[in-house]
């Protein structure tokens, strides 16, 4: 089963994930609280149904969290000038220490996970991650994949 690509890349995300969820809970987030950080640093502005969308979670699932992140001075909402019905979110000057702490302390966990691998596999990998990625982004079904060749 571990030759299959699908099952590897899903193991893989699952087992990253794992880490960075139990990171997160050494300093008092959550994993989920952690990726929304930082998506929204990287997006500042995004709406709030676009941010669920981006994180694959219902639209209430993300405005609960919201709602705990602005309790806790992290994320500010403003109301979208193109939709008054939307809100945009964006990261306050108190999330800005919290989200450079979670940074490093992902980029230690990549660090680790990659550091068996020279220069030149890192950058092959993300190379073909990103065309993985690319080609899924393109299919319009995923009955698509009924008869394809297993890989």
């Amino acid at each position: 089963m571990e030759d299959n690509i699908a099952f590897l890349c899903m193991d893989v995300s699952r087992l990253l994930r794992k880490q960075l969820d139990e990171a997160a809970r050494v300093v008092g987030a959550t994993g989920a609280q952690w990726r929304t950080l930082l998506i929204l640093r990287r997006s500042p502005g995004l709406t709030q149904g676009a941010l669920a969308e981006y994180m694959d979670v219902e639209p209430m699932t993300v405005c609960r969290m919201v709602d705990r992140l602005e309790q806790a001075g992290f994320v500010e909402r403003r109301r979208d000038p193109a939709d008054r019905r939307a809100w945009q979110l964006f990261l306050t000057e108190a999330a800005e220490p919290v989200v450079e702490d979670l940074q490093q302390i992902g980029f230690s966990i990549l660090d680790r996970i990659i550091k068996d691998l020279n220069q030149d596999q890192v950058e092959q990998l993300r190379a073909l991650l990103n065309h993985v990625r690319g080609n899924l982004l393109k299919m319009e079904e995923p009955a698509e994949l009924l008869g394809a060749k297993h890989g």
